[in-house]
């Protein structure tokens, strides 16, 4: 396989053996795994090289996935998503709330992680292709959809690609509310299950946190009570 016969995904894991059948299952599914040992040489080989997708287990020594995501946040809106047999709710929520688009259970069904990376790779390409319309500009909160740039009062809002269309969405709205349920299929483009409320609200919240960061004597986002959420009027 050659390194331009699909989506190059950088995957990171201290564990030899997950390593080996996470680059087997994506190579098998016509992808290129680049595997790497432990968080220092993930991150080197993401600041040196191109990549589609990263995958991140969370347990790593030195740097961990936690840490590891913030970094490439810092710098990319590639998907990330975390590989990690901790399955407490509350390291999922901390995971999506550094970045990461999803969050996978070991042990995982082959399938299943495929599906999940095609996910990703899907909203993402969407997210950079699917550019309708043009400025959308409420109470100070600029979304250029074309350029993939936000902003609040001039200032830049640095956001993952949910957070962005997230806020597109709510922006297109123009007021009205957006149910829960049509903000997380318009956006994560999957069907709605009772979970998925819980990564809309963290999303939400990661939004207000980093529109406050800019203003905080202003609400922006409102939450209708058994609905969902909208700009606040």
């Amino acid at each position: 396989m050659t390194e331009n016969d699909g989506p190059r995904i950088l995957v990171a894991d201290d564990d030899p053996a997950i390593v080996r059948l996470v680059a087997d299952t994506l190579s098998a599914a016509g992808m290129v795994a680049v595997a790497c040992g432990s968080g220092e040489d993930a991150w080197a080989a993401f600041s040196r090289d191109a990549f589609d997708l990263v995958l991140l287990d969370i347990m790593m020594p030195g740097v961990d996935g936690f840490e590891l995501c913030a970094r490439i946040r810092a710098v990319s809106l590639v998907p990330v998503i975390f590989l990690s047999a901790k399955d407490e709710e509350s390291d999922k929520v901390l995971g999506l709330m550094t970045g990461a688009d999803d969050y996978v259970v070991k042990p995982f069904m082959p399938r299943e992680l495929v599906a999940r990376v095609r996910s990703c790779l899907r909203r993402a390409s969407y997210a950079a292709t699917a550019v309708p319309g043009g400025m959308l500009s409420c109470r100070g909160i600029e979304v250029d959809r074309a350029a993939h740039i936000a902003r609040l009062h001039g200032e830049p809002l640095s956001l993952t690609p949910k957070e962005f269309d997230v806020l597109a969405t709510l922006l297109e709205a123009r007021g009205h509310p957006v149910a829960t349920r049509e903000l997380y299929e318009s956006v994560w483009r999957e069907p709605y299950l009772a979970s998925s409320s819980n990564s809309v609200m963290v999303h939400i919240r990661h939004l207000r946190s980093k529109l406050s960061a800019i203003d905080s004597d202003q609400v922006f986002i409102e939450t209708v009570w058994g609905v969902g959420y909208k700009i606040a009027p």
